[in-house]
């Protein structure tokens, strides 16, 4: 099995520079932000192309942008329409950058959202950060439990819609439709185990009346300068447990060399969580990033493979270490 290193996560996406958008896009969004646009600082996390960034104008106002071209990036188009629409509808008072305004010009769909000043949290996990993380997703995972009804209105998928429409990525390493990814010597021969573990997951999420983040990886959080952490991209927001979110945090503080056992089980988020609701998750995400590494999309940033295949390793070694596979 490979050992790649993290990547980067503050410094993955490859963007298009403000510079570079068409100038009526520009023009349109200097008009909705009331003045010429003076400084843009393009977002070094994510792994998309589309264009993300923080705007300064001349008289001061400063805003978040998204945007995407339909023709070329309509996926993106729809991911950051559905997160205008979910931002619109969560609860108050929650760490999460809101939405002011939408428009389309020039073929291009555009979001303007709360300004944040932070960074991506380092790596190594700093004790600070990460109990500041914990705490405001602790916040998170109560208020999404029983979310509001304008929320679910939404038409949100399950989280096992996400998993490649309940398609398990270790069931079909074992029915021969995907390659066997490398695996280290501890998980070789636990093909019968992974498969089994993995497809327990639908049922567990399908049983959960919450909502979860469903991308909550250490890209998604922002630290800011008063040490508070907040969440970003709220695209995937599905019907799941909580503690599926809590498991794909977790998985960089594994690599860290942190007690993420008992963070687990501390959390709130983990309070009643089926007893092998962590080996499902991390056999199901071990199998999700190491197949799809294989096969990113040419519209995704090129370090995609790299944190697919990371993750995936990471989460797959968290598994052989609690079930004691030698």
């Amino acid at each position: 099995m490979s050992s790649a290193s993290p990547p980067e996560y503050h410094a993955t996406a490859q963007r298009p520079e403000w510079s570079v958008l068409p100038a009526r896009l520009r023009a349109a969004v200097a008009t909705r932000l009331g003045a010429p646009v003076v400084q843009a600082t393009t977002a070094g996390a994510g792994f998309t192309r589309g264009f993300a960034a923080l705007l300064r104008t001349a008289d001061g106002h400063r805003a978040f942008v998204k945007a995407a071209p339909q023709a070329e990036q309509p996926h993106l188009v729809d991911w950051y329409a559905r997160e205008a629409a979910i931002l619109n509808r969560l609860p108050a008072g929650l760490p999460v950058p809101r939405p002011h305004w939408t428009l389309w010009e020039a073929g291009w769909y555009v979001l303007g959202l709360d300004a944040i000043d932070g960074h991506t949290p380092r790596l190594p996990w700093a004790q600070v950060e990460l109990s500041a993380t914990l705490t405001a997703f602790a916040d998170v995972a109560e208020a999404l439990a029983d979310p509001p009804a304008e929320l679910t209105a939404l038409g949100l998928p399950r989280l096992s819609d996400l998993a490649r429409d309940d398609i398990l990525w270790w069931g079909e390493v074992a029915a021969g439709r995907e390659p066997v990814p490398p695996l280290p010597a501890p998980a070789r021969g636990r093909l019968a185990e992974l498969v089994a573990l993995e497809s327990r997951l639908p049922g567990y999420a399908a049983a959960s009346t919450g909502l979860t983040h469903g991308d909550l990886r250490v890209d998604n959080v922002l630290i800011d300068t008063a040490g508070a952490a907040w969440f970003c991209d709220w695209s995937w927001l599905c019907q799941g447990p909580a503690w599926f979110d809590l498991v794909t945090l977790l998985i960089t503080g594994y690599a860290d060399g942190l007690d993420v056992d008992s963070l687990f089980a501390a959390h709130p988020a983990a309070a009643g969580a089926p007893e092998d609701a962590l080996d499902v998750t991390l056999a199901a995400l071990a199998g999700y990033h190491l197949t799809a590494s294989t096969s990113a999309p040419p519209t995704a940033s090129t370090h995609l493979p790299t944190h697919q295949r990371w993750t995936g390793e990471q989460a797959l070694a968290w598994l052989s270490h609690r079930r004691a596979w030698t």
